[in-house]
């Protein structure tokens, strides 16, 4: 490996030990569900965000406030020194990826047969502190 690539490599593992995220793989809800759940709480305060999610009646929300409470445990692993009131949490990032489809036949009239696809989805989310960012943004 050059020299270029191992310096960008070791960049991007820090910058990645500095993210507080949680990630939820094959999640069997399409993605599309998924995400109408991940606009509305993108860039929204956590305890606000998990409100959201608590009271809204979609299946997909019991799912997304579980790996939002899991990153909000991961920034208080990385950060044990500090307190979460006082740390201003938000919801930096949310985005979901497809999963796998899996594929299945539904008997049809006259001898056919109709493709079933049943969607599954990746959601990756990513906290961050507000005076994490502010202090960032003045140096």
């Amino acid at each position: 490996m050059g020299a270029r690539k191992r310096n960008k490599a070791e960049q991007r593992k820090t910058e990645k030990k500095e993210q507080y995220m949680a990630v939820l793989k094959n999640c069997p809800t399409s993605p599309r569900k998924m995400r109408l759940l991940a606009d509305m709480i993108r860039g929204q305060e956590v305890n606000r965000a998990l409100d959201l999610l608590k009271f809204n009646n979609k299946e997909a929300s019991r799912k997304l406030e579980k790996l939002l409470l899991s990153a909000i445990s991961n920034w208080q692993n990385k950060n044990e020194e500090k307190r979460l009131e006082d740390s201003s949490l938000f919801v930096k990032e949310v985005f979901v990826d497809q999963g796998r489809t899996l594929k299945r036949l539904r008997p049809a009239p006259q001898g056919r047969a109709y493709r079933i696809r049943k969607r599954s989805n990746h959601v990756t989310v990513i906290i961050d502190s507000l005076t994490e960012v502010t202090e960032s943004q003045t140096k």
